[in-house]
């Protein structure tokens, strides 16, 4: 089975979907041996590096009639998380571009370690989630690479330039093209989509019968 999936780091709903499909993997047994792919989404590309905007003004675009409603919903995003034993506190949040980051799981992915890659994204995910921290950030997006373990000079040598930026825009363009306009996006063995972040019991159900079929051939 291949699972690839579109994503964001700035996405709540990336960050839930993505680990209940993760978790729906491992329930049944193909976490191990399934290539999992992560296809680069951006949510808002031109989204500016440096801001000092929150993440309620960011949410509402800076409509005050919309705050009671967004914090309403920002408390259900971060229920859902909590839900799911993930840390999240939507309210430090730092809204920023996400482009660099994508360009450093680019570089993880060219290791061939699904383990290092999954560990440079639970730490991105928990470095915009949880530490309230820009991913866009150098010096931070640095320490959140170093402590998922890659390379101090691989990572300063895509920092400093626009490694793996064709790449990101790549996979932007396979999304317009496979007409998939938001994330998160699941697609299972290039045939079989799941779009949002669903239930888990929906990735369990859809994993399950991907399975029967393959083992019916």
């Amino acid at each position: 089975m291949e699972i690839k999936y579109w994503s964001d780091i700035a996405c709540p709903f990336c960050y839930i979907g993505s680990n209940r499909m993760k978790r729906a993997m491992k329930e049944i047994g193909i976490y191990d041996k399934t290539q999992l792919e992560f296809k680069s989404f951006e949510l808002d590309p031109t989204s500016p590096k440096e801001t000092n905007e929150g993440y309620i003004n960011h949410f509402t675009h800076g409509n005050r009639d919309l705050e009671p409603q967004a914090r309403a919903q920002m408390e259900q995003i971060e229920s859902m998380a909590h839900g799911d034993g993930l840390s999240m506190d939507i309210n430090s949040v730092v809204p920023t571009n996400t482009v660099d980051a994508h360009r450093i799981i680019k570089l993880a992915e060219s290791k061939h370690d699904p383990e290092l890659t999954e560990r440079v994204i639970s730490s991105f995910y928990k470095t915009y989630f949880s530490d309230g921290l820009s991913i866009a950030d150098h010096k931070i997006l640095f320490d959140a690479s170093i402590t998922a373990g890659l390379d101090e000079k691989d990572i300063l040598d895509v920092l400093n330039s626009d490694k793996y930026h064709k790449d990101v825009i790549a996979d932007e363009i396979e999304a317009q093209q496979s007409g998939i306009h938001a994330a998160p996006f699941f697609v299972i063995n290039n045939k079989y989509g799941i779009s949002g972040a669903q239930p888990y019991d929906v990735f369990v159900k859809a994993l399950k019968q991907v399975q029967l079929e393959e083992n019916s051939l």
